[in-house]
């Protein structure tokens, strides 16, 4: 099975920590010329000192406030003048939680842009290139909510779902020249993320924060919450050559807790 990236390039979106963090390494390790993108520069500085240089890869980052379109659409169109990217990882956190009927038109938005606009700049940026090289994998790590959508996340599902729906169709478009598009959808993972999504929960319901996440565990078969590292090691695979003929999918990775529809 050929798991290697060597000389291949990898721009990982919000790869400070967490799961971005996470796949960064793991594309290190098999070999990839990591690329690190997020607002943080110091934080950009730290992560790629924490990179595996052991087949020559000279790792650089960019830095982007995802926040702002036009910001992250002039630095990769800056940066692909000179280079190519043979594997893109989407990633960006998630809208802030909260009941759909409370949302506003802006929430949507913003969130929208966030995700789906981002994603779609970063991809139509890096797709030349790919074609040129006949190798392409576009990963984008979503979240299990577009399977089943989740309560108390109405912005985060409706944006979600939208990103899969524009995953699917990119996909079918672009597996003529030889790319991939696939999602990985997180369940429960222990990142930032997770500790803000059970502390607004406790808030909102006056509910301690160990009841809240005890709530959580019971509905995952495997009883605990998943490491970014098992996350990374999915999107990675998903990188790989032996992950040619995948495409079009959105994989759960969630200790079994998403029901099939």
């Amino acid at each position: 099975m050929n798991l290697s990236l060597n000389g291949k390039r990898a721009l990982i979106c919000g790869s400070t920590q967490g799961i971005g963090f996470a796949i960064a390494k793991e594309l290190a390790l098999l070999g990839a010329e990591c690329i690190l993108m997020a607002r943080n520069e110091a934080g950009l500085q730290t992560a790629i000192t924490h990179l595996s240089q052991q087949q020559g890869q000279k790792h650089q980052f960019l830095v982007a406030d995802f926040s702002n379109t036009d910001m992250v659409s002039q630095v990769i169109t800056e940066f692909m003048a000179t280079n190519v990217i043979h594997i893109l990882i989407n990633n960006t956190g998630g809208p802030p939680a909260g009941l759909i009927e409370q949302a506003k038109a802006g929430d949507f938005l913003s969130a929208f842009n966030l995700h789906l606009i981002n994603n779609h700049t970063l991809a139509t940026a890096v797709l030349p290139g790919m074609k040129k090289e006949a190798y392409g994998r576009i990963v984008n790590i979503i979240s299990t909510s577009v399977k089943i959508p989740l309560s108390n996340l109405g912005v985060s599902n409706t944006t979600r779902a939208a990103v899969a729906g524009w995953a699917k169709t990119m996909a079918n478009e672009v597996a003529k020249f030889g790319i991939t598009v696939n999602n990985v959808l997180p369940g429960a993972t222990s990142t930032l993320r997770l500790s803000s999504i059970i502390e607004n929960k406790s808030q909102k319901t006056n509910t301690e924060t160990a009841v809240v996440e005890s709530e959580m565990l019971h509905e995952i078969p495997m009883g605990r919450f998943g490491k970014p590292e098992e996350v990374a090691a999915l999107a990675a695979f998903l990188a790989t050559p032996a992950a040619g003929y995948i495409t079009g999918q959105s994989i759960c990775v969630d200790g079994g807790r998403t029901g099939v529809i």
